[in-house]
Parts: structure tokens; C-alpha cells; sequence
């Protein structure tokens, strides 16, 4: 399906009106799996042109998406990973462990960016980072799609790894969906239960009667007063 390349136009944009020089772009992979750890990618690219077929992760295949991560880690100014786990998520909820995973992205990056371009329409980072939301921005800006394509390929990755890791997660397919919700990670869920990975404040466990003994409670009114769903709308 054909598909409008990103632009700097954005970036542009907060140049020139902030006066802003480094600017990083920003996204997250992991907010709707069931298993495994929030991902967000910042990813510094200056105005120059970007490698052909940049866009959206999610419209490219796997295969393609893999070889053009390896491209723009090589391409990009910088960039760094940020993780939150299941624990974290379960203790403060989505929107905190995502602020969280970003903060730790961009800490990681050798140089502080003047703003940050976050995909979206909700700015879950807040003070004192100067932030541009945008929507689509994983299509229509250069930084937030590199943050895009790296982010989804890295976090697969470990979910792959994970998988081998054990025989115990095996039966879930990890490698395949990623820790999202799947027939073989449901199937593997009603007959195993719950691995450590998994996140376990989270609705889906009440559909399991073997396992919905399990489920966590948040019992802090901050932590869930920041959770923004992400969790609801899986049935089996």
C-alpha cells in the first residue's frame, strides 16, 4: 500500500519557533502486549534525508523492518532504548511505566535534547521536558518513525529471547506475537497460567478460572488515577 514518506516538517516547525536544536523523536512498542516490558525508542536524526521506505513499523514487514532498524542505527545521530517491566507497569500503572521507559531513553542519550516530538495525542512526559505531541507522528515525522522501526525490532527481539530462555515460556510463542495477545499465547495462558513476564494487574486474568486467583490489585488512588488503559477490550 502506497504511503506518504515523512518529512522534517515538524521539526522544522520547533526550530523556529522555540529556537530548539536537538530534537528527539519518540515512540513506544508494548503498551497493549500481555507479556513483557513497555519499549520507547528516542532517536536524534538532524534534517537530513532518511533511508528509502522509512514509516510507520507497523506497515512494513518483518523482514523489511529488520533490515531498516540495522539501517538507521547506523544512520540516526543517536538514539537509546528505555524499558519499563511487568512489575513496573503493575505497580504504577501504564501511563507512569511509559513516562518512565521514556525518561530512561532519553536520559540515555548522549546529549539532552531542547524537545521531543512524542507520537500521539497525550503527553505522558510532562515537565520538564518541552513537548511536541503529534498523531501519526510514527508516519509523518522523520525522528518518530526511526523511533518507530528501532523500537519495535529491539523489543521483538528480546521477546525472542525471552522465549528461549526456558522451556516454561515456550508454549506462549513470545518469538511470534511478542508478548501480545495471540490463540497460541490465550491457549498457552488457560493451560500454564501466568509466566513472571506477564503483566498481572491486567483484565485478561480474569478470564482464566484456573488463574484469575492471581490477578494484582494497584492499591495506590496516584498510580491508578494514571492508568490510561491499553489493558481492556482483549477478550477470549
Amino acid at each position: 500500500m502506497p504511503y506518504e514518506a515523512p518529512t522534517h516538517t515538524v521539526e522544522r516547525s520547533i526550530r523556529a519557533t522555540t529556537g530548539a536544536r536537538i530534537i528527539a523523536g519518540v515512540d513506544e512498542v508494548g503498551r497493549g502486549a500481555w507479556a513483557g516490558p513497555v519499549t520507547v525508542c528516542a532517536a536524534v536524526t538532524g534534517l537530513r534525508r532518511p533511508p528509502d521506505g522509512l514509516t510507520d513499523s507497523k506497515l512494513l514487514t518483518p523482514r523489511r523492518r529488520t533490515e531498516l532498524a540495522a539501517e538507521l542505527e547506523r544512520w540516526v545521530t543517536a538514539h537509546a532504548l528505555g524499558h519499563a517491566g511487568p512489575e513496573e507497569i503493575d505497580e504504577l500503572g501504564m501511563t507512569a511505566a511509559l513516562r518512565l521507559a521514556a525518561v530512561r531513553a532519553l536520559e540515555a542519550l548522549p546529549v539532552r535534547p531542547d524537545a521531543v516530538i512524542l507520537d500521539g495525542k497525550h503527553d505522558y512526559l510532562g515537565n520538564p521536558w518541552q513537548v511536541r505531541t503529534v498523531i501519526k507522528g510514527d508516519r509523518s515525522c522523520v525522528a518518530v518513525a526511526a523511533a518507530s522501526v528501532i523500537a519495535k525490532v529491539r523489543r521483538d527481539a528480546m521477546m525472542t529471547e525471552l522465549e528461549a530462555q526456558s522451556d516454561r515460556y515456550a508454549p506462549f510463542g513470545f518469538s511470534a506475537n511478542a508478548g501480545y495477545p495471540s490463540p497460541v499465547h490465550k491457549a498457552a495462558l488457560a493451560e500454564w497460567g501466568p509466566t513472571p513476564h506477564h503483566r498481572m494487574t491486567w483484565a485478561f486474568l480474569d478470564a482464566l478460572p484456573r488463574w484469575r486467583h492471581l490477578r494484582k490489585y494497584r492499591v495506590s488512588p496516584e498510580a491508578a488515577e494514571l492508568e490510561s488503559g491499553g489493558q481492556l477490550g482483549f477478550d477470549f
